[in-house]
């Protein structure tokens, strides 16, 4: 089969990936969106208004004090992860409530309210917000992280570029791996079509 058609060929298979990279390495570059997609949310806390006797624990490695709208919290980094305790009594501080945890949430929302406006609806350690922003909060370790559809459209985006059309894992690398293949092999053929197609000197 002749360099011109086979590359014909391979163009054709390609032309949907080709698209749909060209589209999405314009967006990766231009980034719009991402600021508020990936902002990394964080509880907001206070200047503590006393001081704390940290005792020294031999499975510490690192701990600090804290104080939020709901007070004060000891948050302790040991060899077997993260712990969350009461900085008086030193037990572990269960998770709050419902109504405690949407306080919570809602004033870290403080800094950007237009893009997460207030709790509308809370699951164990779980929020959603009146504006679709999905809130979950690490308690342990005090931290949030959140998602919306602007998050889950820039996730699929990036599944479009490298090629993760189905919700197969392993046919996934495979169909990447053919569309890799199929791009040197044009490239390959199109070298060959212009090495082909060079006047011969007399």
């Amino acid at each position: 089969m002749k360099s011109r058609k086979m590359h014909r060929i391979i163009g054709m298979l390609l032309i949907l990936p080709m698209f749909g990279w060209v589209v999405t390495g314009f967006i990766f570059f231009t980034k719009p969106g991402y600021e508020g997609a990936y902002d990394q949310l964080a509880i907001k806390t206070y200047p503590l208004q006393r001081a704390f006797v940290i005792p020294p624990e031999a499975n510490w490695l690192e701990a600090k004090v804290v104080k939020t709208i709901l007070g004060h919290h000891l948050l302790v980094k040991t060899k077997d992860g993260f712990e969350h305790l009461d900085p008086i009594s030193y037990q572990p501080k269960k998770l709050v409530d419902g109504e405690a945890l949407q306080l919570l949430i809602n004033d870290t929302f403080l800094h950007d309210p237009q893009r997460y406006g207030v709790v509308a609806s809370i699951d164990g350690n779980q929020a959603i917000t009146n504006t679709g922003v999905e809130v979950s909060l690490n308690w342990s370790q005090l931290s949030l992280r959140q998602s919306g559809q602007d998050t889950a459209l820039i996730n699929l985006l990036y599944k479009i570029h490298y090629l993760q059309w189905t919700p197969f894992k392993e046919f996934n690398q495979i169909f990447g791996f053919f569309g890799l293949m199929l791009l040197i092999l044009l490239t390959l053929f199109g070298i060959k079509m212009v090495i082909s197609t060079k006047p011969k000197r007399a």
